[in-house]
């Protein structure tokens, strides 16, 4: 997919009437849900959750895209490492399942978090440019 699609969609996502912080939060979930073992359910989940919220099912489907296949074994392998390094003593299947989930929920929650930060400060500014926009050109009008 191109950079001119992705930047596309990206804007009708922006052009919703849902607030910079719910849309954000949208697609921090959909983010954090990418993170999770659970491949062939995450769009699911995503409109799931973003049903029972009342959040953009767009933005949050988008989210679960963002990261992608062949990221997974490094963010998988990653995820196992770093829930061993929080769960030490564990091992065998047992101590692999729960080494994935704890590591793949906790980096999911920061790349989620990160996501928000981001998501949410660059729709603010594009919000309060697109309005101070606005002020100008009505202004620059007679009435």
């Amino acid at each position: 997919m191109g950079w001119r699609l992705w930047k596309a969609r990206l804007g009708a996502l922006l052009q919703r009437d849902d607030s910079p912080r719910r849309t954000a939060l949208a697609l921090a979930i959909g983010v954090f849900l990418s993170f999770t073992p659970f491949w062939g359910f995450q769009t699911l989940l995503a409109l799931l959750l973003a049903t029972v919220f009342r959040l953009n099912r767009a933005a949050t489907v988008t989210g679960t895209w963002l990261n992608l296949p062949w990221f997974a074994p490094f963010v998988y392998a990653g995820a196992v490492k770093l829930g061993a390094l929080m769960l030490p003593d564990l091992s065998g299947l047992a101590g692999l399942s729960a080494h994935l989930l704890v590591g793949s929920t906790t980096l999911g929650l920061a790349a989620g978090l990160l996501t928000w930060v981001v998501a949410f400060s660059l729709m603010r500014r594009r919000r309060h440019r697109r309005r101070a926009g606005d002020d100008a050109g009505q202004s620059q009008h007679p009435a």
